[in-house]
């Protein structure tokens, strides 16, 4: 059976060939350990990692190379960036400041960091998923010791003022630190212009492998030192333990070089196919609701609400034809609506009502892909009617 349209790359990106073809000399030929350093083995897999840390440092506009440290992805990389800076920096307050609109990899880790003492404020965000930055000016206290806030959301592909909250976060001498998990081989990013302090980011999310990521710790005004929250070799510097994945790190490393270099043509094709599909679906239905900043987003996300059409039942009637993602989160025991959804003022109707398409590299025919979804819609409006 043919395979549907994949559009769901928000989710996780497939594996480019170009990446594959880097990463197979790294699992039989050059199989090392990257910290045995006493021997060729270990040194030719030393040097493999060397030289992807540089390349992804370069691409992030680093300092120094070593301001990479090797994650097994975003989630790991936000664990480590929230608890190890409040555990370093305790001694100077317990307040953090996030936003409503986190993805739970931030925000469960904040909820679990109570438990530690951390006095938590969680900033609401307007309509189009934008923080205030007035009202994260007024947050900010003596006791606040960091900010954390997602560079692109991962729902409805709003993209926060970062340059402009780190620069205030810098201005009070609080840490910033940003989940950029959707925004890294997507969007320019340069963490000192943006004035970041720790960046997290996942390999997979721009088509390179699952299971590894990384973090940005600033080692240049300020100098930052996170506290461990793994322990066990006194890898990456003392802040993250455990065997380095080099087949992992080789596929990150040129995965996001091939992204920088294609950025430019990749954005610009996608916007103009995602406003394609936007416009065809509005054309038809005029009821249809755009989620997120209608400009500051990312270029391959769509939100779309559909009155009248419940979102999970759309998926399962086009499942032979398209692969994208309902707008609410869903767990083995229930169906909640998303928050992102309910902070930027959606009902729960509403929230279930909404659909995120995501379209990446292999994305072709958007003209197709919106006939595909008018009919589908159509049939529900039509048995509603």
């Amino acid at each position: 059976m043919e395979m549907p349209i994949y559009l769901d790359h928000n989710a996780t990106t497939p594996v480019d060939r170009r990446v594959l073809e880097e990463m197979l000399p790294y699992f039989c030929e050059v199989y090392g350990n990257a910290a045995s350093i006493d021997h060729l083995h270990g040194n030719k897999a030393k040097q493999a990692v060397d030289e992807a840390r540089q390349a992804i440092a370069k691409v992030l506009g680093c300092r120094k190379e070593s301001e990479i440290v090797f994650t097994s992805g975003a989630t790991e990389s936000n664990n480590l960036a929230l608890i190890g800076a409040y555990r370093k920096f305790r001694n100077k307050g317990n307040h953090i400041i996030s936003s409503a609109i986190e993805h739970p990899a931030v925000l469960d880790t904040l909820n679990y960091m109570q438990n530690e003492g951390a006095e938590i404020t969680l900033l609401p965000v307007d309509s189009e998923g934008v923080v205030n930055l007035e009202a994260l000016e007024k947050a900010i206290k003596k006791e606040t010791i960091l900010i954390s806030v997602m560079f692109a959301n991962n729902e409805i592909g709003t993209i926060q003022p970062i340059k402009e909250i780190g620069a205030l976060a810098k201005s009070k001498g609080v840490l910033f630190h940003t989940d950029a998990a959707q925004a890294v081989g997507h969007e320019k990013i340069n963490v000192y212009d943006m004035n970041i302090d720790l960046l997290s980011f996942s390999s997979h999310k721009f088509y390179g492998p699952k299971g590894v990521g990384g973090l940005f710790v600033r080692s240049y005004s300020p100098l930052i030192k996170l506290s461990p929250i793994s322990f066990g070799g006194g890898h990456e510097k003392g802040m993250r333990s455990g065997t380095l994945n080099v087949p992992g790190i080789v596929g990150m490393a040129e995965a996001l070089s091939l992204a920088n270099r294609e950025l430019k043509d990749e954005y610009c094709r996608l916007r103009e196919a995602v406003n394609l599909i936007y416009q065809q679906l509005q054309k038809s239905f005029p009821d249809i609701k755009l989620n997120g900043h209608p400009q500051n987003r990312l270029a391959h996300n769509l939100s779309l609400t559909i009155p009248g059409v419940e979102a999970k039942a759309l998926i399962h009637l086009l499942k032979n034809k398209l692969s994208f993602s309902a707008g609410s989160a869903c767990s083995t025991v229930k169906v909640a609506p998303s928050h992102v959804l309910k902070a930027i003022g959606l009902s729960d109707d509403e929230s279930f009502q909404t659909i995120r398409l995501g379209l990446g590299r292999s994305t072709e025919e958007a003209a197709g892909i919106a006939d595909v979804l008018v009919d589908g819609i159509g049939q529900f409006k039509n048995i509603s009617a």
